[in-house]
């Protein structure tokens, strides 16, 4: 085997080390559709050589990173871009790691930089996965993926969270979660000190957004807050939140058409949009809201929260005009003129 054979298949472990489940058809199984693909990309590296040459149209050089907060509707959202996958010719591929634990390693990081910007028969491609914000940059990478989210109102997030992890939801209703059995409502935990709803819980959406540096998951860390309300202007597409995702989704169809072309009319109308709700929720009552609210950690969670709540609402008045309550996106609004040196 030639020393070209061997690398090529050393970067293609690499793609596979991470173990991308690549799920575009969901009426199979899909780990095996997963297995079955990947065999035919080594297949393809090993058996019939490799390709030398893949160049792809600027279109198609396009990489989609969604590293979904949990409970924000996440599930919802990436059930319209498995949907739309065949149609609008992308792939999906789901970022599965271990305990879904949101802060890779060293060397992971490096290898999933490599799988994203190199694994040139996965794009266009659109990767989602519980996996907090990762600088590109950082490894050398000159053209960095497109990055997009969507957070929620944090004591929201966190009510959903803690009655998902007790009763699931009607996703897969038959799955046995972690705290099944506990009978505890989010009210009497609040009131009864617990840790599944102690003010620390709620710091989650700052460290998704601020990246894999330790000061991130420094729970209260002022610094990780600004660091996140940076990598949102800077490094983030667009943000929306989870009580407004239709008008999210029409946004990024507008701007994004590759992927999202007919994602506002399936999200208004399919069923798997609106398929995923926690099951057993009860909202909390005034007074244990108050008492989460007492506390720095809220009030920075919240701070975040509503800066991407002014960002997002700022974007979407400058894209879209309302007439009788429904909302337009707006025709291009620009045009050049006074074009020198003049063509004969």
């Amino acid at each position: 085997m030639t020393e070209q054979h061997s690398s090529q298949r050393f970067e293609l472990q690499n793609c596979l080390d991470l173990k991308f489940e690549i799920l575009c058809f969901s009426s199979l199984t899909e780990r095996a559709i997963a297995r079955h693909e990947v065999r035919e990309i080594e297949q393809r590296h090993t058996v019939d050589g490799p390709r030398q040459d893949v160049t792809l149209d600027e279109e198609d050089d396009v990489v989609i990173i969604y590293n979904r907060v949990p409970k924000t509707a996440s599930t919802s959202f990436t059930n319209i871009a498995y949907d739309l996958c065949a149609k609008n010719k992308y792939h999906v591929l789901h970022i599965n790691t271990t305990k879904n634990n949101p802060v890779m390693s060293l060397q992971d990081q490096v290898r999933f930089v490599k799988n994203v910007t190199s694994w040139k028969e996965m794009k266009p491609g659109f990767y989602h996965g519980h996996v907090s914000f990762l600088d590109f940059a950082k490894f050398g990478v000159k053209k960095k993926p497109i990055y997009i989210n969507v957070i929620r109102d944090p004591i929201e997030r966190l009510v959903s969270y803690y009655y998902f992890l007790r009763f699931g939801d009607d996703y897969r209703p038959g799955l046995r979660r972690r705290k099944q059995g506990d009978k505890k409502t989010f009210d009497e935990c609040v009131a009864a000190g617990g840790s599944d709803c102690a003010p620390e819980k709620l710091w989650l959406q700052i460290p998704f957004f601020c990246g894999h540096s330790s000061e991130c998951w420094n729970v209260g860390s002022r610094w990780a807050l600004e660091q996140a309300k940076y990598n949102l202007i800077n490094e983030y597409f667009l943000v929306g939140v989870t009580e407004e995702l239709e008008d999210f989704i029409m946004l990024l169809e507008a701007a994004l058409p590759r992927f999202f072309r007919g994602a506002t009319e399936l999200y208004r109308t399919g069923k798997k949009s609106h398929l995923r709700k926690t099951t057993e929720k009860k909202l909390p009552t005034k007074e244990t809201i108050a008492k989460l609210q007492q506390s720095e950690i809220w009030k920075m969670e919240n701070e975040f929260y509503e800066f991407a709540l002014e960002q997002f609402q700022f974007v979407r008045a400058h894209a879209v005009r309302e007439k009788d309550g429904e909302l337009y996106i707006l025709a291009q609004n620009f045009f050049y003129e006074k074009i020198y040196p003049k063509s004969n």
